[in-house]
């Protein structure tokens, strides 16, 4: 298996594509394309970690960059460290909701932003080059450490106008946390309980070894949901590794459609400060409706957390994010951050009065995700907008990530993924069952 190397970071399965090798020759490559100072290196919980910081520690160094280490850290918090540091750059060490045996480098600029696409092919040229620029022994970089990442993260959170930290204090949710054992197992509880919150830990432990797809989604929180039933909780809480994608569990143990996070991080924030709304091309057309009862306009970006985040700053966007559960508040930082979604919805739930009572608040719509190996025969663009048309006339186009095929009230959206080697196919309509009949349809016009 090849390394994906997109926006969303060069991603690989671990003594497969992705090695201690593998590792320092794309250091070294970003390195060189720094220009002098300090670059943040942190990690998630995967047992490969330390080898990979290791490589990337000796890569750094060698290009003469002074390494930062900020250890076990979530993706927000690196990235807002970054961002309020003299760093020149960070490496985050992740391979975010993707299984244990893969691995990452989730690579930012000196701003705490993403690498552009355009910077990843900058990158990849350096990477391809016979040789990099590597510095003599009297110029090599050095080492020091920072363990305030998490503490700065939850600072900034909880000065936030539309988090309510009195209001929460004073009602006490009671909130169960599933951190998968990925990075989230200290903050996110360290932020409730900040806020006043009543906690419940549920794989909390940081250890690295999953105990389900760490990709938070309905079907795959079955136990938080028998968790939040046994504890009677109002709300459950599920993070992926590196704490940027955000599911929920209503009180009752209904699991909640990852799509709905932002929506209801968005209905919060532009109550209080409305303005334009930015998002990617899957997610749900409920962030429509939402914008529409606040008076704001909605823009769509392609797929990936950089093309959403170059967008939002374009549009001056007060709020935004991608349907996966990834929230983005850029008074915050321009980043996805679960941390940051937990608490709107603590602070949406005390307002309404419940989870469900947020949910009633939005139009009924349904979403059907499937996924495909992606084999020659059917990574062709062109059969994708000739099978999406069957689904009726008179739709409109968008070919700037794959093909999204927008019905007016339903659409479909078939691209090739970031971050695996496979077909995404998302559908959306009034009823689940009309969304998987959409993707019925397309994947029999294209034999799968």
């Amino acid at each position: 298996m090849t390394l994906k190397v997109s926006v969303s970071g060069i991603r690989g399965v671990v003594g497969e594509s992705l090695d201690a090798e593998e590792v320092s020759r794309w250091a070294s490559a970003f390195g060189n394309t720094l220009p002098d100072g300090p670059v943040v290196v942190a990690r998630d919980s995967r047992p490969s970690g330390p080898m990979i910081v290791a490589a990337v520690e000796a890569a750094l160094r060698s290009t003469g960059h002074d390494v930062v280490r900020a250890g076990l850290l979530s993706t927000p918090g690196t990235e807002m460290l970054v961002q309020e540091s003299e760093a020149v750059g960070g490496v985050i060490v992740t391979a975010s909701h993707n299984p244990v045996e893969w691995n990452a480098l989730k690579l930012l600029r000196g701003d705490g932003l993403f690498l552009s696409a355009a910077e990843v092919d900058g990158l990849r040229a350096r990477y391809e080059a016979p040789r990099r620029q590597h510095r003599g022994a009297l110029e090599l970089g050095g080492v020091s450490e920072r363990s305030d990442g998490d503490s700065l993260h939850l600072d900034a959170i909880c000065a936030l106008e539309a988090v309510d930290v009195d209001a929460i204090a004073a009602r006490v949710p009671k909130v169960v946390v599933d951190a998968v054992e990925g990075a989230g197992g200290y903050v996110v509880p360290a932020l409730l309980e900040r806020l006043g919150c009543e906690v419940i830990r549920q794989y909390c432990d940081c250890s690295g070894r999953f105990p389900r797809d760490p990709e938070p989604r309905p079907d795959h929180l079955g136990e938080l949901c028998e968790r939040v039933v046994a504890e009677g909780a109002d709300l459950g809480v599920a993070v992926d590794p590196d704490v940027d994608r955000l599911a929920l569990v209503a009180a009752g143990g209904r699991a909640i459609s990852e799509e709905l996070t932002l929506a209801i991080a968005a209905d919060r924030v532009l109550a209080k400060t409305p303005g334009p709304v930015v998002v990617n091309l899957s997610t749900t057309l409920v962030i429509d409706a939402v914008a529409r009862r606040h008076g704001c306009p909605v823009h769509r970006a392609p797929v990936g957390e950089a093309n959403v985040v170059a967008e939002m700053l374009d549009r001056d966007a007060v709020i935004g994010g991608e349907g996966n559960g990834g929230v983005i508040l850029p008074a915050l930082h321009p980043g996805r951050d679960a941390v940051l979604g937990v608490a709107l919805v603590v602070s949406a739930l005390v307002e309404h009065g419940s989870l469900d009572a947020c949910l009633k608040r939005f139009p009924a719509a349904a979403m059907a995700k499937e996924k495909f190996a992606l084999r020659p025969e059917i990574d062709d663009p062109e059969r994708w907008r000739a099978a999406v048309q069957s689904l009726g006339s008179g739709g409109s186009f968008d070919s700037r990530d794959g093909i999204r095929y927008d019905l007016g009230d339903r659409w479909i959206h078939l691209r090739r993924s970031n971050t695996e080697p496979v077909l995404r196919i998302i559908a959306e309509a009034d009823s689940e069952s009309s969304a998987r009949a959409m993707i019925a349809a397309v994947r029999e016009n294209l034999g799968i």
